[in-house]
C-alpha cells in the first residue's frame, strides 16, 4: 500500500482495511530505516495507527499537529511525503520535526514537554483551525507541560486538543506521584473497589474481548497505572480546565477515527481544550522492541532479524566509564547519591541504581527539579551526583546559578553527550555549556580527555574539591591511549586548576603551544604527532587543559611568553567558550597578546545531523583542522593532508 501512496488526500480516501495495510507498511519502512541508520524506533512504532488516524481526520497543515520531542514523528514524516531511508544521515532527513523539511512541521522539536505550550499559542492565533499536541506520557513528567495546561485551560481554547500517548514509558520507566494521587483519592475507597469488581466482570465477557481484540482487564490495569481516573467526574486533567475523554486503544484505527471525527471546535467563553487519552504499546509490531523498549528507544544501526547492533567497539564509552567509576566511589562513600532526569540507561546509572536503590533518584523529565533537588540533598549532608545530557542542562541554567552556585553546594553535575553528538543533530548537540557556565561564580568546570581522566575527575570532585563541579564528556568511545591505566586502577587526585603536558617533541626553544579542552586534547595530540612526522624540526607542545574553570593561569601565562604561536581547541561554540577564556587570561595580564593566537571551535551556527566524524570535519574541530592550523601558525608549506583513510583516530 505504501508504494502506491499518493499523499494526505489519498490517505483520507482509504477505508479501514486499506489503512491497516498502510500501517503495516509504515512499520516495515520505519524498521528498515532505523536498522540501517539508527534512531528512535520503539516510540515511532507505537504511534503508527494514531498518526494515520490524525492525518486521516484532520487537515494538516491547516490544522497544526505538534509532535512532542519528535521521537514519535517518523510515521508522520512518511505520510507527509518524506523519504526516511536516509534519516539521521548527513544531508538526509532529520530525526526530529523540522520546518525546513516540510510545512507539516510547525516548529523544530527535540526536547520534551513543549508541545502543549506551542499548541496553545497556535490555537490562540488560529481559532478556526485545530491545534493538536501529541505528547507522550513520559513528557507529562516535565514541568513545562503542567505550566502549559495550567495556563491554556483558562484561555477558552475550544480548538485545542492534547493527545496523551500513554505507553507507560518515557525513555526509562516513568516515575512520579500522579499514580499516588489516584490511589489516595479514588482507588482505596469502598466505592471504587465495588465498581472495579463489576467492571472486571463486564470486561471479561467474550463478546467484548472479541470485539476489541485485546485483553481489556489488563488494559484497565494499564490505565490505572497511568494514573488517569476513568470513572471519577472530578478527574485530574479536568482540574486543569481540560475536558478529558478516553482512554482509547491507540492501535484500534476504527475507534480512533470515529472518536476524532466527532470532535467539534468549541466556541464561546466556556469552551474547553480537550485531552484525549490513548493507550499504546511502545515498539508495537516489532517483538524485540516490545520486549525491551528502553534499548530500542534510541538505538544505533542493528540487524533487524536479530536485534543485535552492527557496530560494536571493544572500547568502553565515556558513559560506561562514568557509571562504573560512580559505582566504585559509591561503595566506599555512603553519602554519594545519584540523580537523573528520566535517563538512567542513557547516563550509565543502571548499576548504581541496582546496587543502591535508596540512593538513586530518577525525577522524570524535570531537569530544573533535578538540580534544585540536588541542592536540597547537598544542604542536608549528601554528596549528590547529577547525570544528564549537556543539551538538557540548558533547561536548568537558573537552578545551577541560583540554587547550586549561589549557595556554593557540593553538587557534581556530569554532562554526557557534550560536544557534537552525531545523528540526533542540532537539538541535541552539547556545544554551548562552556559558554553559558564559565561565567558563574563558584563553579569548577572540568573536561576529561580519556577514561583515566574521567575517573580521577569524578573521584576528585566528590572526595577532594569543595563546592559545585561540572564534568563534561562526549558521546562515544574513550580513546585508547590511556585505557590500560584504567583497568583495576586506583583513583588519583587531580590538583585543582592544573593542566598537564601530554605531548612535547623538545625540538625548539620557541615551540608552538596547543592548549586543548577535553576530548579535543586527544585530537590535538594526534594532529601534533602527525605533523611532526614530516616536520621533525618544528617544536610543538600540547596541553590537556583539564580545567575550563579555574584555568591554569600559571602555565598559560608562562608559555605564551616563550612560544611561536598559541592555539586553543574545543568542541564548543567559539563565542564565550574555552578559547575566549584563555585569550582573556592573557590579555588581562599582559594587556596585549604579542604572538599569533588561533582559536579552533564551532562557528556561530547550528550544526545539523551526521556522524560525529563527519560533523567534526564540517565544524573544523577534527584532526585535520588542528593539523591545518599548525601549518598556518608556523608558516610551513611542507605538509601532507591527512586523508580519511589515514585518519589516526582509532576507536
Amino acid at each position: 500500500m505504501l508504494k502506491d501512496y499518493k499523499g494526505l488526500q489519498h490517505l483520507k480516501s482509504m477505508n479501514i482495511e486499506e489503512l491497516k495495510v498502510l500501517c503495516d507498511d509504515i512499520r516495515a519502512e520505519i524498521l528498515e530505516a532505523v536498522s540501517k541508520n539508527g534512531g528512535h524506533l520503539a516510540s515511532s512504532l507505537g504511534v503508527v495507527e494514531l498518526t494515520v488516524a490524525l492525518h486521516h481526520v484532520f487537515d494538516s497543515p491547516r490544522d497544526t499537529i505538534i509532535w512532542d520531542v519528535g521521537h514519535q514523528a517518523y510515521a508522520h514524516k512518511i505520510l507527509t511525503g518524506r523519504d526516511i531511508s536516509n534519516i539521521r544521515t548527513k544531508e538526509g532527513m532529520s530525526g526530529f520535526p523540522k520546518p525546513s523539511e516540510s510545512v507539516h512541521d510547525p516548529l523544530v522539536a527535540g526536547h520534551a514537554g513543549i508541545s502543549i505550550s506551542e499548541a496553545a499559542g497556535i490555537a490562540r492565533m488560529k481559532p478556526d483551525n485545530f491545534s493538536i499536541a501529541v505528547i507522550g506520557d513520559g513528557s507529562m513528567t516535565s514541568g513545562i507541560a503542567f505550566e502549559a495546561m495550567n495556563h491554556s485551560g483558562s484561555l477558552n481554547l475550544g480548538n485545542m486538543i492534547v493527545i496523551l500517548n500513554d505507553n507507560e514509558m518515557s525513555i526509562s520507566k516513568n516515575v512520579g506521584v500522579i499514580a499516588n494521587f489516584v490511589n489516595s483519592r479514588i482507588i482505596n475507597t469502598a466505592y471504587y473497589q465495588k465498581v472495579k469488581a463489576e467492571i472486571k466482570t463486564l470486561l471479561s465477557s467474550v463478546p467484548l474481548q472479541k470485539k476489541f481484540n485485546v485483553d481489556l482487564v489488563n488494559l484497565v490495569k494499564k490505565i490505572r497505572a497511568s494514573a488517569v481516573n476513568f470513572i471519577a467526574p472530578d478527574s485530574f486533567f479536568e482540574a486543569f480546565g481540560f475536558h478529558y475523554v478516553g482512554p482509547f486503544d491507540g492501535h484500534d484505527l476504527e475507534v480512533l477515527i470515529k472518536s476524532l471525527k466527532n470532535i467539534p471546535i468549541g466556541e464561546g467563553d466556556d469552551s474547553q481544550p480537550l485531552l484525549i487519552h490513548v493507550i499504546t504499546k511502545k515498539g508495537m509490531g516489532y517483538a524485540m522492541a516490545e520486549d525491551d523498549p528502553c534499548v530500542f528507544h534510541g538505538i544505533g544501526s542493528f540487524d533487524a532479524k536479530t536485534g543485535i547492533a552492527t557496530k560494536n567497539s571493544k572500547l568502553p564509552s565515556f558513559t560506561n566509564v562514568f557509571g562504573e567509576a560512580l559505582l566504585d566511589i559509591g561503595k566506599d562513600n555512603e553519602k554519594v547519591v545519584a540523580i537523573t532526569a528520566a535517563m538512567k540507561e542513557g547516563t550509565g546509572l543502571n548499576a548504581f541504581a541496582d546496587n543502591f536503590p535508596n540512593r538513586f533518584f530518577d525525577v522524570g523529565i524535570a531537569e530544573q527539579h533535578a538540580i534544585t533537588f540536588a541542592a536540597g540533598l547537598a544542604q542536608a549532608g549528601s554528596l549528590p551526583v547529577v547525570a544528564m545530557y549537556s543539551t538538557f542542562l540548558q533547561r536548568s541554567l537558573d537552578q545551577v546559578i541560583h540554587d547550586i552556585a549561589l549557595n556554593n553546594l557540593p553538587v557534581v553535575i556530569c554532562l554526557d553527550r557534550a560536544g557534537l553528538v552525531g545523528e540526533d543533530g542540532s537539538t541535541h548537540h552539547g556545544v554551548f555549556d562552556y559558554s553559558y557556565l564559565r561565567n558563574i561564580p563558584n563553579l569548577t568546570i572540568m573536561a576529561p580527555s580519556s577514561a583515566k581522566e574521567l575517573r580521577n575527575m569524578l573521584w576528585s570532585s566528590i572526595s577532594k574539591y569543595k563546592g559545585p563541579v561540572i564534568i563534561r564528556y562526549p558521546r562515544g568511545c574513550v580513546p585508547s591511549w590511556e585505557i590500560n591505566e584504567v583497568n583495576n586502577s586506583n583513583f588519583n587526585e587531580i590538583e585543582l586548576g592544573k593542566s598537564r603536558l601530554i605531548y612535547n617533541n623538545n625540538s625548539s626553544i620557541d615551540p608552538l603551544i596547543i592548549y586543548a579542552a577535553g576530548y579535543s586534547a586527544y585530537i590535538a595530540k594526534v594532529a601534533a604527532e602527525e605533523f611532526v612526522k614530516t616536520n621533525p624540526n618544528v617544536g610543538i607542545k600540547v596541553y590537556d587543559a583539564r580545567f575550563i574553570k579555574p584555568l591554569d593561569k600559571e602555565t598559560i601565562l608562562s608559555e605564551v611568553l616563550n612560544c611561536s604561536g598559541f592555539i586553543t581547541v574545543e568542541e564548543n561554540m567559539l563565542s564565550g567558550g574555552f578559547g575566549s577564556a584563555v585569550l582573556e587570561c592573557v590579555v588581562d595580564k599582559y594587556k596585549t597578546c604579542d604572538v599569533p593566537f588561533y582559536r579552533i571551535g564551532i562557528e556561530d551556527k547550528f550544526i545539523e545531523q551526521g556522524t560525529q566524524s563527519e560533523l567534526r570535519a564540517e565544524a573544523r574541530v577534527d584532526v585535520q583542522a588542528v593539523y591545518d592550523t599548525i601549518k598556518e601558525a608556523i608558516g610551513k608549506k611542507v605538509w601532507t593532508q591527512v586523508s580519511e583513510n589515514q585518519n589516526p583516530i582509532q576507536h
